[in-house]
């Protein structure tokens, strides 16, 4: 109960972060400010106010920080493969903007502590696991470079505020692998591969479509545990000190769809890769022994049950909207 009548402000609290978060520092007694941009957050007793809040505007930036002990800033322009290949830009000015400002207004605010929800996207072109120490030692994935960079230069801007400066924020990163979970966006223009293949799963695609070859690595981590790491680092930690969250095991897209498949006793359909289909990187193999060191965390949610719990979150809300 460390956030127990703590000030704490979430942004992006109608994201799939953003919204867990919510929950878990509503069940902790928190006085909690939330931000959304388009889409509200379902509302819960002892929410402070919930907002809508243009990040990209500095005024916007300086009110909701106002009086607020604890920031996580989940707030984030995000996409899929395909709006990736289509627009490179998409998530770096906006972005840029958002943290920057919100940094820079938490500073002056006087904020205790910030906590910044980075991403695995930045790491170079490596032949090992990637370690936090990786981060800056060759540039991106070609396909992650503009994104890579924009997680990066918030990176620098973390450690700016909590070691160069007179007076310090502590501002933490952690750097996350594939979320996924209940209230993912399943929406084809913007979700990540595995609410796609849930979507097409769930509507019975015969034969199915699979984007690339289905051999890319991927470590995915189910959003409670996410969330789970971020309480606890918030709680612990004070210095610069980044951290990789994941499931610390990496599978194949081809291995994530069998379970999938297995979950909705779908195992008979034809699946096509399709290659010509945009795709972002082959290899995501990350090491978390690191998080597990410094705050005692280890990812607990089997895969398998994971991916039901997102299924039949989907089926009740989102289902019968597809299509």
């Amino acid at each position: 109960m460390f956030f127990a009548g703590k000030r704490v402000l979430i942004t992006g609290a109608a994201g799939l972060v953003g919204s867990h978060l919510l929950k878990a520092l509503h069940a902790q007694r928190a006085k909690i400010r939330a931000t959304f941009l388009n889409r509200r957050p379902p509302l819960l007793e002892g929410v402070d106010y919930c907002m809508g809040a243009d990040l990209t505007k500095r005024e916007v930036c300086d009110e909701v920080v106002k009086d607020i002990d604890y920031i996580f800033l989940a707030a984030a322009s995000t996409s899929g493969a395909a709006a990736i290949n289509a627009t490179p830009l998409i998530h770096v000015t906006p972005n840029i903007l958002m943290n920057a400002q919100m940094l820079e207004a938490a500073y002056l605010a006087g904020v205790q502590k910030v906590m910044y929800v980075g991403s695995t996207t930045g790491y170079p072109v490596t032949g090992r696991p990637y370690q936090e120490d990786d981060m800056f030692h060759g540039d991106p994935w070609d396909k992650y470079y503009p994104a890579g960079w924009m997680k990066r230069y918030t990176e620098i801007l973390c450690r700016m505020y909590t070691e160069k400066l007179p007076r310090s924020m502590p501002s933490l990163v952690v750097r996350a692998t594939n979320i996924y979970g209940p209230g993912d966006k399943f929406d084809p223009e913007r979700s990540h591969f595995l609410p796609a293949l849930i979507r097409r799963v769930v509507e019975r695609q015969d034969p199915l479509v699979v984007w690339g070859t289905g051999e890319d690595l991927r470590d995915i981590i189910y959003v409670d545990d996410m969330i789970d790491a971020m309480l606890m680092a918030m709680e612990k930690l004070d210095r610069w000190e980044p951290l990789n969250i994941g499931a610390g095991v990496s599978k194949s897209i081809k291995e994530i769809l069998a379970v999938l498949l297995r979950v909705e006793d779908y195992e008979h359909v034809k699946l096509i890769f399709d290659t010509t289909k945009p795709s972002t990187v082959p290899r995501q193999v990350v090491d978390c022994t690191k998080a597990e060191r410094v705050l005692g965390f280890k990812a607990k949610m089997p895969l398998e049950e994971g991916i039901r719990l997102t299924v039949a979150w989907y089926r009740k809300h989102l289902a019968s909207c597809v299509g």
